[in-house]
């Protein structure tokens, strides 16, 4: 639909531009009403779909170990290798869906591209795994022991359908969110105060919808069958695509006003800045600061600026690179800052599941007498269950609080959101440190250092408040990172911005691995078991720990640093 402004009147305008949502239309192409579509309507859609698509990806990665030692006949240090291999390309891959998406498909086709690829390899890897079941070749080893694995060619059968599925998370992950955000008009009042509530419900029913996967789907794999086990997420996400297609005449699509690809259009402000290196500084008349269209901080990366003229000095007028071009790449680097000093706490975000799990295993974690809760299931009682809890409370009762305070649709910054949770992640490898310098003291009491198989006589409740401080620290810095590199990103770079937070993730995981291996290969000189030796209770995970919140502490100062200097981007009317 096009509207012409030359025949509305001066009382039809404002009436129009309410029932209207200015750079969105719907899926006929016709421009979005209002009343008619986005917000929850919609959004509802697409928060079924993410949570779909988690209760997916962790129903088969949450116990990929087992099948690799068990029906692949992989050996322990074999099986964390492959297994990291396919995090670390899992964790990565949202970059190129992003890519993909903002450059060339667009979020809608690239989530529906990405569902069918889910329930290929879906399918595929339950396939692979009945296959397994009836071909497996035995082999008996010198010390009588007997391995079985599957013929080669299935297991490279397999591994095709396990990258398949990580392609597909890759394409999945960082549309899908971008999606259900763009449903919210930023420019109306209400729908942006939905919009931040909307990334906080967005993490609650994401993580709410992994504990079915891990309480029920682990035990269908090892007591039904791997072949059901991996064919429950496939029919999953086979109706997550059609619940997905249902709501399309409910969505709001954002359009690119000026048809350029962003990724171009970006990218020549950095070719001709380098160019005009030598050229005089930008020199821009009154009224095009009068306008808004300057910068809010005009000293920041001042040196863009010059892709603005010709070499000669003289302005070209946008023939090149306009004004919004060149805030738009200031925007981007602005962002680099922040995505570093955040490391630290993606760092610290990688241990519940690793060496808080250690710790949990030596500990007394009986409920009764003849129960005993599993260690890895530590993990979801506490920071699962804080997050179910402290989103509402924040959402509903925090923010409320703040907005009156701070006059804020959010009721506090994006960036004050996030440092919060820094801060609180700092407290919980604190906390962490000093259970386990309890843990190893407790030991040395009862005479137990030498026995790694005993139980230490402390009761787990010990750990509950490293694990309980994690949660809460998601809830600030999660969806703090999820809404800031969203909303600080241009326009048409949503899902990049996205997939730059979910790489904060895959490269603190890649960090944390590194850190163990360098130091564990570090402090095993002279005979020494190291701080990871496998009798915890000769380890020095509390140095680690220690070590952790030096990095911490680090990297929250260089937060704060940043933060305070940092300039939200401003829409430029263009």
């Amino acid at each position: 639909m096009t509207i012409l402004t030359d025949e509305i009147s001066e009382v039809e305008a404002p009436l129009l531009q309410d029932k209207f949502v200015r750079g969105s239309v719907d899926y006929k192409g016709r421009q979005s009403v209002r009343s008619k579509s986005g917000c929850w309507k919609s959004s509802a859609f697409i928060i079924g779909v993410g949570v779909a698509e988690r209760f997916a990806y962790y129903g088969i990665s949450s116990n990929l170990v087992s099948y690799f030692t068990g029906s692949l006949g992989q050996s322990t240090a074999a099986a964390a290798s492959l297994l990291n291999a396919w995090y670390g390309t899992a964790s990565l891959l949202p970059i190129l869906g992003a890519f993909v998406a903002d450059a060339f498909s667009g979020r809608y086709r690239t989530i529906i591209v990405a569902c069918v690829l889910y329930v290929s390899g879906l399918v595929f890897l339950s396939l692979s795994a009945s296959l397994n079941s009836f071909n497996s070749e035995c082999k008996v080893s010198a010390n009588n022991t007997t391995t079985c694995s599957p013929p080669k060619m299935q297991i490279i059968f397999f591994f095709f359908s396990l990258y398949l599925v990580a392609l597909a998370q890759g394409g999945h992950t960082p549309c899908v969110q971008a999606f259900g955000a763009d449903q919210f008009d930023e420019e109306d009042k209400n729908e942006c105060k939905a919009k931040s509530s909307f990334f906080n419900w967005w993490y609650c029913f994401s993580s709410g919808g992994v504990l079915l996967p891990l309480l029920v789907l682990t035990y269908i794999q090892e007591n039904l069958g791997w072949e059901l086990g991996f064919g429950i997420p496939a029919v999953v996400m086979f109706f997550t695509l059609i619940v997905f297609l249902v709501g399309t005449p409910s969505y709001r699509f954002r359009v690119n006003s000026d048809g350029q690809n962003p990724f171009v259009r970006i990218n020549r402000v950095f070719v001709k800045a380098a160019r005009n290196w030598r050229a005089a500084p930008v020199a821009l008349s009154n009224d095009e600061e009068a306008c808004g269209s300057l910068p809010q901080e005009k000293t920041q990366f001042e040196f863009l600026d010059k892709a603005l003229v010709s070499a000669d000095g003289s302005i070209e007028d946008g023939k090149f690179c306009s004004i919004r071009d060149v805030e738009d790449a200031k925007s981007i680097l602005r962002l680099a800052p922040i995505w570093f000093t955040a490391l630290g706490y993606s760092i610290v975000y990688s241990q519940p599941s690793t060496l808080f799990t250690k710790q949990a295993s030596t500990l007394d974690r009986h409920i009764t007498s003849t129960f005993q809760i599993p260690a890895a299931s530590l993990q979801q009682c506490y920071i699962t269950v804080s997050l179910i809890i402290c989103i509402p409370i924040y959402d509903r009762v925090f923010v409320p609080i703040a907005r009156s305070i701070t006059k804020k649709p959010s009721g506090i910054s994006m960036l004050q959101r996030i440092g919060i949770g820094l801060l609180l992640s700092l407290l919980s490898i604190v906390f962490a440190a000093i259970v386990e310098r309890k843990r190893l003291a407790t030991a040395v009491e009862y005479g137990l250092v030498d026995l790694p198989k005993a139980m230490i006589p402390m009761s787990a409740w010990w750990l509950a408040p490293q694990y309980v401080l994690s949660g809460v620290a998601d809830v600030f810095t999660m969806i703090g990172l999820q809404e800031f590199f969203y909303d600080q990103i241009p326009c048409d770079l949503k899902s990049i911005g996205l997939a730059m937070y979910l790489s904060i993730l895959g490269v603190g995981s890649l960090l944390s691995s590194f850190l163990v291996s360098f130091i564990d290969n570090l402090t095993k000189v002279h005979g020494q078991e190291g701080w990871f030796a496998d009798n915890l209770n000769r380890a020095h995970l509390d140095y680690f720990y220690w070590l952790l919140a030096g990095l911490s502490t680090v990297g929250f100062a260089a937060y704060v640093y940043f933060a305070r200097s940092y300039v939200y981007r401003r829409r430029i009317s263009v």
